[in-house]
């Protein structure tokens, strides 16, 4: 047998990792979160794959591609070509659709050009993208987006006394000076009562001058209407290239319609004038998957009939990995990261390439348990088309099919990065590990599920594929909402629960925001109280005590790495010589309260760092501080950058921001995600605290071990999609036993069975 050779890794948290995995087959790597398990797959082997992958093409081509550092370990060899299935957006734009991701749309463009009547004409015709196919009065996005004045100008005032509600163009902003200093309009007049000419000079003004002031004095500029304005800002360009903060604050002043000449196809009329069976390429493409594999096969004929079945290929690759409730015109900024994945996926399967390495982090993201075993035939697929696999993963039944498993440990952070176990499924479900021994333990329901307190009624939902739905959920206890992908299970919680609930707590799947600079002590805000204390201590200024201000080392910026770009060269990263990582100027780390400097708290983990902060007035601090150990991250480094933190440690100090709301409401989409099972047990235990001080919990889960050990659980189904939608079950978790229909309440019953072991459904213990 062949291997793939690892001598010496450090990357991140490695311990001098050496390791020895066999090629051609399937291995699954496990380990807590912040074991390392990523910084094995993802930043040394997928990394020097890549990076040496690249150094084969010309100086031109590499110079064009993404670079990669060499990684740091001791040597590599018996690499191949890596392919990176990860969980990242597939991209937030609005003209990416999975059918333009996935390359079918473009199939069926080809089709309805040669086999529809009346033809429009080439394949672009019908292409949203493409000027001789978009609608011309949405540019193809099939909406129109449009100031709303009615919230952007208040019509009591006057410009001078604050009519322009927009925070940007407000009053007392530079570019609100255009508005508050022109000549052309009486400032003092009320809004509303402006004449038509008035204000169309406000909003679309031109050949006008209007005096400003800046730092370096007053100067005159062209006046530009205030509408002129704000599309040129915040509507002609990619609103998701702004912070999050600022787009959050445009669509507060937009108003959104579907687009009046297509009605939301997107497409110009002559396209949509193009039928088969009656049906034009805007029908086809809102279609699921699972109708419109049936729609295609009916197609005969020479010409349509070939361009047809390579359609219905592509499209029985999506199904197959349970995406057939998906319809091709779905926006991609809509999915999950766990769909998102999955589609990437089907790119691949189709591929004739051999003697790859498939890497996927936890491909089992939003799965239900019923559809893992989809999953598991796919990476079997492609280890059998002769490439080697490997996959980060917690899931018991994903591990049960593995060829070779790697286990990391023995916990997280500077506790992991060793190689705690290697061989079969079977032999770690004996090892005496974390991974071995919870795969060990069965557990049954909760026996004494807590009374709620009231409830919320969501009356007559039908956003999306709910149909028509009417459920209570309940206050005051913890609430599981299951059902396959597809269901419904967002749609209720994240949709109708939220909007009943505005005020709700809401911790989704959706980035934290991060930068190069950001660290679980800037996320949490604990920085800026260590500043304090250390300026108070210390008798120097606060902004001394930030790597991102006056304190920062003069070498580094702060960053205490520098990073080399050497042009036609790899990057090299080296840690700062002058402050020796560690950010901070000489005479700022000299500076020390109760012994230690700010770059020593920062080099502490929340542990320690709840031992140092004892004042009385420190209690801010350390409140932060508890939340971090409340989510199972009390070995985090506070000067960790955020970047190198793995998906379920990112969504968990995201949680960790919000623990402080009482009396409140939850709402939790998947927290399991990148979760071990251990680190499950602490997820529960934390939720269960939240109900107990007074909140509602709601979590949208797959995970059994949460769903058994919740007060109450609704479930959606029966089917995703269309066949979706439905309340099939509400009760405890004992009562969902019993239920039938239920592809959830089947597996909770194999599960509470303690058929036991990896790939049998086996769970945590209560």
């Amino acid at each position: 047998m062949k291997y793939l050779h690892i001598v010496g890794a450090r990357e991140n948290n490695l311990r001098d990792v050496t390791l020895r995995i066999p090629k051609d087959r399937l291995t699954v790597f496990t380990g807590v979160s912040g074991s390392g398990k990523s910084s094995v797959v993802f930043d040394t082997i997928a990394v020097e794959s890549q990076r040496q992958l690249g150094e084969t093409f010309t100086w031109y081509v590499r110079n064009r591609l993404p670079k990669y550092e060499r990684p740091h370990a001791d040597a590599l060899t018996d690499l191949s070509p890596a392919i990176v299935v990860d969980q990242r957006p597939i991209g937030g734009h609005s003209r990416s659709t999975v059918g333009t991701m996935t390359d079918i749309y473009a199939v069926l463009r080809v089709l309805f050009s040669r086999h529809g009547t009346p033809s429009a004409g080439g394949a672009n015709a019908y292409s949203f993208n493409d000027p001789a196919g978009m609608c011309p009065a949405c540019d193809g996005l099939g909406r129109t987006v449009r100031p709303d004045y009615d919230r952007i100008l208040d019509p009591t005032k006057s410009l001078a006394d604050g009519a322009v509600l927009f925070p940007p163009f407000a009053a007392g902003t530079w570019q609100g000076q255009t508005y508050t200093h022109t000549t052309d309009l009486d400032t003092t007049k009320p809004v509303g009562e402006f004449t038509d000419a008035e204000r169309e000079f406000l909003l679309r003004g031109r050949d006008a001058k209007v005096t400003v002031d800046n730092t370096g004095g007053s100067r005159a500029i062209d006046f530009e209407g205030l509408g002129d304005r704000f599309e040129r800002l915040y509507l002609n360009r990619d609103l998701s290239a702004l912070s999050r903060r600022t787009q959050e604050t445009v669509q507060q002043y937009l108003v959104e319609d579907v687009c009046p000449a297509c009605h939301g196809a997107r497409l110009a009329a002559a396209a949509l004038a193009t039928r088969i069976d009656g049906r034009n390429i805007a029908e086809c493409a809102a279609m699921e998957v699972g109708e419109l594999i049936p729609f295609l096969r009916r197609i005969e004929g020479p010409v349509g009939e070939p361009i047809a079945a390579a359609a219905v290929t592509a499209l029985e690759r999506v199904a197959a990995i349970g995406l057939g409730y998906l319809s091709l015109d779905r926006q991609t900024s809509t999915l999950s990261g766990g769909e998102g994945q999955r589609l990437k996926t089907v790119r691949h399967l189709g591929s004739s390439l051999t003697g790859m390495t498939y890497i996927f982090d936890e491909p089992s993201v939003g799965l239900h348990p019923r559809d893992v075993g989809r999953l598991n035939d796919l990476l079997l697929r492609l280890r059998d088309k002769g490439n080697t696999v490997l996959v980060v993963e917690h899931d018991p039944d994903v591990i049960a099919v593995a060829d070779h498993v790697v286990d990391m440990g023995p916990t997280g952070g500077t506790g992991g990065g060793h190689v705690v176990y290697e061989g079969t499924p079977q032999g770690l479900a004996h090892a005496d590990t974390l991974t071995g021994r919870c795969l060990r333990r069965t557990g049954g329901v909760k026996e004494k599920p807590r009374t709620a307190t009231g409830a919320v009624r969501i009356e007559s939902a039908s956003l999306h594929n709910l149909k028509d739905l009417t459920v209570d959920v309940p206050t005051g206890v913890l609430t599981a909402v299951t059902g396959v992908a597809g269901s419904g299970k967002s749609s209720l919680v994240s949709g109708a629960l939220r909007a009943a609930r505005p005020d709700a707590v809401v911790v989704d799947q959706s980035s934290i925001g991060i930068s190069g600079r950001s660290t679980p002590a800037t996320y949490l805000g604990i920085m800026d109280t260590v500043r304090k204390i250390f300026a108070r201590g210390t008798g120097a200024d606060a902004g001394l005590f930030s790597f991102n201000s006056s304190g920062a080392c003069g070498s580094c910026q702060g960053r205490g790495v520098i990073f080399s770009d050497l042009a036609f060269m790899d990057p090299v990263t080296t840690v700062c010589p002058v402050c020796d990582g560690r950010r901070f100027k000489d005479e700022v780390l000299a500076l020390t309260v109760r012994g230690r400097s700010v770059a020593d708290v920062l080099d502490m983990t929340a542990g320690q760092a709840l031992d140092h902060f004892t004042a009385p007035d420190e209690e801010p601090v350390r409140r932060r501080l508890r939340a971090l150990r409340d989510v199972g991250l009390t070995y985090l480094a506070l000067g960790r950058p955020l970047s190198t933190l793995s998906g379920g440690e990112r969504q968990r100090i995201k949680l960790a921001t919000q623990l402080h709301r009482t009396a409140a409401t939850y709402l939790l989409d998947e927290p399991t995600t990148g979760l071990h099972l251990a680190d499950v047990d602490g997820l529960v235990t934390l939720l269960d605290r939240l109900v107990d001080a007074g909140n509602s919990v709601v979590v949208v889960e797959h995970h059994l071990d949460v769903i058994r050990r919740a007060d109450w659980v609704i479930d959606l189904g029966p089917e995703g999609g269309r066949h979706g939608g439905r309340v099939l079950f509400e009760g405890t978790a004992a009562q969902l036993l019993d239920a039938d229909g239920s592809f959830t309440a089947e597996h909770l019953r194999r599960a509470v069975a303690g058929a036991g072991g990896p790939g049998e459904g086996a769970v945590t213990a209560a």
